[in-house]
């Protein structure tokens, strides 16, 4: 049973209203927060309207801010927000969704003003804006706006997202706007322009930058700018209505040309079950994949595609085709998995042997790990000693871990190889981990039955003793 000491709700409730109330003015002294609260509490007691108003009248505060955010006060800055954030779904959203759907957009349309003044860098305030966005879809299912309403506030956001502050509004707000208002949204951006529009006279024009074409003119930029916006507004549309004809007329004949364009309408042709035009999309681009480059979603809808149109044999073909390319471990998978039983076991062991000869001896040994097939990666690693790499700790580390059991010499040569590599190149920065690595090397010797050709551990203390016996900062860390 809990001490009538600890803190709790239950005993916190024994002190009664009016002592706790005493409390709470006393630890609301000197904290603005606190205080901030302890309103919202208080105007929640006559209804939504007065919080909403306690509410607009702090982000009115916020907003006229001028004053730059360092590190130390970002954190309550982004606490102060959520507040509001919290307060607008808990007290203001269930009894007035309009008033609520306009503070939630209040913040979105803040959120600039705020980025420019505050290092963001750590997504601190950015958590805040985002759960707001989320918010916002949550209030405008509840018929906060009527569709043509709604339109209008999403035409505005969408034209004003310079800090990514309304991504995805689209998509978010399609089920409130139903089909009417995301055909009223499609006719508001209409279409896009087809070349931008600059003035005549170019010493009227202002140069805002230079590129490797020259100067960046600020006309061209804006326009070339809100000709993207509009079509990436119009391929959501399309999405929203499950209009793949309007998702694919967005994009000119030389854009379907691109392998990642064609990508993109050929998966929704697919997932609309017209397959043969799937195909017939990314032959488009057929020519600018051959000239190389890296198309992957190309190949995987091409895949898809091949096997929608009954094509299984050449399917496999293909995948078979990228894991031999890349040593890409999903491509393999999917090539085993569809075949016969018994050939799936061969297929395997074929696919392991030409992993362990590839080329790229890292590639090969993090796939080898990664599948799992822990005993090749061992033989890769004794066969192949002379390619370790000490600088890609990244990979030799978990490897390590992974064969340290089973494989303790494998596991013993990888961990040289990284401290070798730190003390060569005296990356001091390294030496604490090296130093590590070098007590998990005397302990997985005891279990080395054979160094073969190689020093055992003592051997090998002594030669690093021998080389580097002056980097102090190893030796003592």
């Amino acid at each position: 049973m809990a001490s009538e000491k600890t803190l709790n709700a239950k005993n916190l409730a024994a002190l009664g209203a009016e002592r706790l109330a005493e409390l709470l003015l006393e630890l609301a002294t000197g904290d603005a927060a606190a205080k901030r609260r302890l309103r919202l509490e208080l105007a929640s007691r006559s209804g939504g309207s007065d919080v909403a108003a306690e509410i607009r009248k702090r982000l009115v505060s916020i907003a006229r801010s001028k004053s730059f955010v360092d590190w130390r006060k970002i954190k309550p800055l982004a606490q102060d927000l959520e507040m509001q954030r919290a307060a607008i779904m808990d007290h203001v959203a269930q009894t007035k969704p309009a008033e609520a759907f306009d503070l939630l957009w209040r913040m979105l349309e803040m959120a600039p003003s705020i980025y420019e003044r505050c290092d963001d860098s750590n997504g601190t305030i950015s958590s805040v804006i985002s759960s707001a966005r989320a918010d916002l879809g949550v209030v405008a299912e509840a018929k906060a706006l009527a569709p043509a309403s709604l339109a209008d506030r999403v035409l505005q956001g969408v034209c004003a997202n310079d800090y990514g502050q309304f991504d995805g509004l689209i998509a978010l707000m399609a089920k409130p706007l139903g089909r009417d208002g995301l055909e009223l949204l499609k006719a508001k951006f209409g279409e896009p322009p087809v070349e931008p529009q600059v003035r005549s006279r170019q010493d009227e024009r202002r140069v805002i930058g230079y590129g490797g074409a020259g100067p960046i003119f600020e006309d061209e930029y804006e326009n070339r700018n809100r000709a993207r916006t509009i079509k990436s507004a119009l391929t959501d549309i399309a999405d929203a209505l499950g209009d793949v004809d309007g998702y694919a007329a967005c994009f000119s004949k030389v854009e379907r040309a691109n392998p990642t364009i064609a990508a993109r309408i050929a998966e929704r042709l697919l997932v609309a079950g017209r397959a043969a035009e799937a195909m017939a999309a990314l032959t488009a681009a057929k020519d600018q994949f051959a000239k190389g480059g890296n198309w992957s979603e190309w190949r995987r809808v091409r895949i898809d595609t091949l096997e929608a149109l009954g094509r299984s044999d050449e399917a496999q073909s293909e995948r078979w085709t990228i894991f031999e390319s890349s040593l890409n471990a999903t491509y393999l998978r999917a090539y085993i998995k569809r075949l016969p039983d018994f050939d799936d076991e061969e297929a395997e062991i074929r696919a392991l042997a030409f992993v362990a000869a590839h080329h790229n001896f890292n590639q090969a040994l993090g796939f080898l790990i990664d599948w799992p097939a822990h005993d090749l990666a061992a033989k890769l690693v004794l066969a192949r000693q002379g390619e370790l790499d000490g600088n890609h700790y990244e990979l030799l580390t978990p490897a390590a871990e992974a064969l340290e059991d089973r494989h303790p010499l494998a596991a013993t040569l990888m961990l040289r190889s990284m401290i070798d590599y730190s003390l060569i190149h005296s990356r001091s920065k390294r030496y604490g981990h090296a130093a590590r690595h070098l007590q998990t090397c005397e302990h997985l010797a005891k279990r080395v039955e054979n160094f073969g050709d190689r020093r055992d551990h003592a051997a090998y203390v002594a030669h690093l003793r021998q080389l580097h016996g002056r980097r102090s900062g190893f030796w003592s860390a």
